[in-house]
């Protein structure tokens, strides 16, 4: 924590002013998984950071890439680096008080339920179809008690008001437009990836905050 320039009451007192004294007690007692850390997840952590969630558990068991760098919340120097350790790094510059675990790994069928048995509220933020599906179902019947925020369709420049959140079901929301796919020429991009990552971040707030 070399040249920090506010204490940790100062960051509290800031986000009081804005919030004030009881949201803010609720968010920073929350505790999130974001599972994923690319487009979807460096940006929804970014958020939660600001907002200053309490607890965050980041999940991925990938490296920085050079190819990660026009949508997601890395920097050229921590290419090659695991991207929890990267993102554990930029969110502590954000605020350094912030509690944060990190698991570097895959998540399966056979580890997701113990690995998020402390989470309140998940994130899936996934590349790939599959471990998005598997990361639901998973969830949905093993930890229904858990609050899940999906995200399916946020490829390529189209309107960025056709990404919006739905309620699956009594505590699984989905997040984008449901139907865009990466393809070529429009692949992802930084602005709708970053809007549907907002949009399950600003969810994951509403259910802190007791609105759905």
């Amino acid at each position: 924590m070399q040249n920090i320039q506010v204490t940790e009451e100062e960051i509290r007192q800031a986000l009081v002013s804005r919030h004030t004294e009881g949201i803010q007690a609720r968010i920073s007692a929350a505790r999130v998984a974001v599972a994923g850390l690319g487009g979807l997840g460096s940006n929804i952590a970014v958020s939660l950071a600001r907002l200053g969630v309490g607890h965050l558990h980041l999940i991925d068991f990938d490296r920085v890439d050079v190819t990660n760098l026009n949508r997601q919340q890395y920097f050229a120097d921590q290419v090659g680096m695991p991207k929890t350790e990267a993102l554990r790094e930029n969110l502590l510059r954000i605020n350094p008080w912030l509690d944060l675990r990190t698991d570097c790994l895959r998540v399966t069928e056979e580890n997701a339920a113990g690995l998020l048995r402390d989470d309140t509220y998940i994130c899936e933020a996934f590349d790939v179809a599959e471990q998005k599906a598997m990361l639901v179902r998973t969830v949905l019947e093993k930890l229904p008690e858990k609050y899940l925020v999906a995200a399916s369709g946020m490829a390529g420049y189209g309107d960025g008001n056709e990404i919006h959140t739905r309620r699956v079901a009594s505590r699984f929301y989905l997040c984008g437009d449901e139907k865009t796919e990466a393809a070529a020429g429009r692949g992802l991009m930084a602005p709708r990836v970053a809007l549907c990552a907002a949009h399950q971040a600003n969810m994951v707030l509403r259910l802190i905050l007791g609105e759905s």
